[in-house]
């Protein structure tokens, strides 16, 4: 059987042109890099306002197991699929970091008859936004030890800078570290340390901004730190936001490819769920909208995650309305969060299925709790059988929510026509009542309580030394009215990642918050999270090479 890298060389690749004038996208309005990507320009986005909006399809997930679910492959079957039945269908995905990557995960591109391509360029330096977000983050922390050094006109505190540089690769030695040393020359020595990429706020301001001033306001609200008095300085204090800006020109317009199957995707962005709010870019969704009948987007790891800050930030900000929701599970991770051993999961295990349904049932209770309509998807292994598939069924029939089994990973977009059609049925039929978790007008930490609650199901919020404190301080600032983003693992509802299933009554412990003003959300750091991974022992990068034809190995 051929992998997944060699079914994505084989791709009968169109010029992007040929994609773009599907679209109604002519030639001149996209920007190519190469034959099988672009970028669309400006002004041709900019035309679309005021046209009619297609039906966003949110696809999530369960939560991840080592046994696999496959989102980004649902996600990219079920777009084939709808345009298998003749629909017109986008799918709108982020773009994949370079951490995970050569870390432990492998590229984020789909996989089998459901991919989008060129798999290669996407998972690596694809159209160099992530380098030109990583250059504005870390020009604004250059412009401010820059700005220590030279007098310090804006009384910053130096004990107070907030902005940490940042790097698209897992690397634990840079988490906390001193800057400044060696001398008078080289600055005032200062604590810092790196975040990745994909938790720069400069990540979260390109994912929600509107169009290219709004990127320039909100890149001027970052809070770069405080004075002796502990009132904020901003970036635009230290006039920054322009120059970022002019680096975020290029990377700001969404990325054309497409599907193994011709079909279009639009991949843009890529903060991570577990420590940002996980969802690709407003700008790319809503040109999605303007040009397609049905948008399918995913959100980052399990819907406790993912699509609760695609409800509760992306669509409260942006005013985005999902008409439906596709959760992805698969026979495997249920056994495994019933209990099971990885090494068994080959062996029918009726049981487990049913214990680990728990998990499944939870998320889609949790997103029918947004007044969002759900349909399962199973994603399908060899090894499934008939009667594990018939539990899950059972299971979530009595939730009144139906359950396909999908085949796109071997057969492509034909192998989820039945998912297709059922999603359809519940779009078309706007039965969605869409509605955020919280108020605006509740208190952070009551939005931080009231998310830990009713998604985590957990019996209470446990504050660290000064978050209230530092909570109560960013409401008088003005910004109460704030989303949060709960940055968390994503194997469990819990902080603990090694309790799977669907466990009530645990404590939710904060370590601290920071605020992203710019971005415009407070972020809760909950157990032992970090927006700086580390590699694993054995990091995938070891067996990623080029062979002697030239070609990549080991990256899928």
């Amino acid at each position: 059987m051929s992998t997944d890298i060699e079914i994505a060389r084989a791709a009968n690749k169109l010029p992007i042109q040929t994609i773009g004038a599907r679209l109604g996208i002519p030639p001149q309005s996209l920007i190519p890099f190469g034959h099988d990507k672009a970028k669309i320009s400006a002004p041709f986005l900019a035309s679309l306002k005021g046209k009619r909006d297609g039906k966003l399809i949110l696809v999530t997930a369960i939560n991840p197991t080592p046994a696999g679910e496959g989102k980004t492959t649902t996600t990219v079957g079920l777009g084939d699929a709808l345009n298998h039945i003749g629909k017109n269908a986008i799918i709108c995905l982020r773009e994949p970091s370079l951490g995970p990557c050569f870390g432990m995960k492998g590229g984020a591109a789909g996989g089998g008859r459901a991919q989008i391509v060129p798999m290669e360029d996407i998972n690596l330096h694809f159209t160099g936004d992530f380098h030109a977000i990583t250059a504005a983050h870390n020009l604004l922390a250059a412009l401010i030890d820059n700005h220590l050094y030279w007098g310090n006109a804006l009384g910053i505190d130096s004990r107070r800078v907030s902005w940490r540089r940042v790097l698209d690769m897992n690397d634990r030695a840079l988490r906390e570290m001193n800057v400044g040393l060696g001398g008078v020359a080289n600055g005032y020595p200062r604590e810092s340390g790196f975040d990745i990429t994909v938790a720069s706020e400069v990540m979260a301001i390109l994912c929600l901004a509107e169009d290219a001033a709004d990127l320039e306001k909100r890149l001027g609200g970052i809070i770069i730190g405080y004075r002796r008095d502990k009132s904020p300085v901003f970036a635009r204090d230290l006039k920054a936001d322009g120059a970022m800006s002019v680096l975020l020109q290029q990377a700001i317009l969404p990325n054309l490819v497409q599907t193994i199957e011709n079909n279009p995707a639009l991949v843009h962005g890529g903060p991570f769920a577990n420590i940002a709010h996980g969802c690709n870019s407003v700008i790319a969704t809503r040109a999605a909208l303007r040009l397609g009948d049905y948008i399918v987007t995913e959100a980052g790891f399990g819907a406790d995650l993912g699509a609760e800050k695609f409800f509760n930030i992306k669509c409260r900000q942006s005013g985005l309305k999902p008409a439906a929701a596709v959760i992805v599970a698969t026979i495997r991770a249920l056994k495994m969060n019933g209990g099971a051993a990885k090494a068994d999961l080959g062996t029918e295990n009726i049981a487990a299925v049913k214990k680990g349904l728990a998990n499944l049932e939870r998320h889609i209770e949790n997103v029918q709790g947004f007044g969002v309509p759900v349909v399962v998807a199973i994603n399908h292994f060899t090894a499934d059988t008939a009667g594990e598939i018939k539990a899950v069924q059972a299971g979530v029939g009595r939730l009144g929510v139906e359950a396909h089994l999908c085949r796109h990973w071997a057969e492509g977009g034909a192998g989820a026509a039945g998912l297709a059609e059922a999603v359809v049925k519940l779009a078309d039929a706007k039965t969605a009542r869409f509605k955020p978790l919280y108020k605006d007008e509740a208190s952070l930490f009551a939005k931080i309580e009231t998310i830990a609650k009713r998604i985590y199901r957990a019996a209470r919020i446990e504050p660290g030394p000064g978050v209230l404190d530092q909570l109560k301080a960013f409401e008088a600032m003005g910004y109460g009215k704030l989303p949060v983003c709960m940055a968390k693992t994503q194997y469990s509802f819990s902080t603990n990642p090694e309790l799977r299933g669907a466990p009530v009554d645990h404590v939710v412990p904060v370590r601290e918050v920071r605020l992203s003003a710019g971005a415009g959300f407070v972020v809760a750091i909950c157990g032992e999270i970090m927006t700086m991974p580390g590699l694993p022992k054995v990091p995938a990068a070891e067996t990623i090479r080029l062979n002697e034809h030239g070609l990549i190995e080991g990256l899928f």
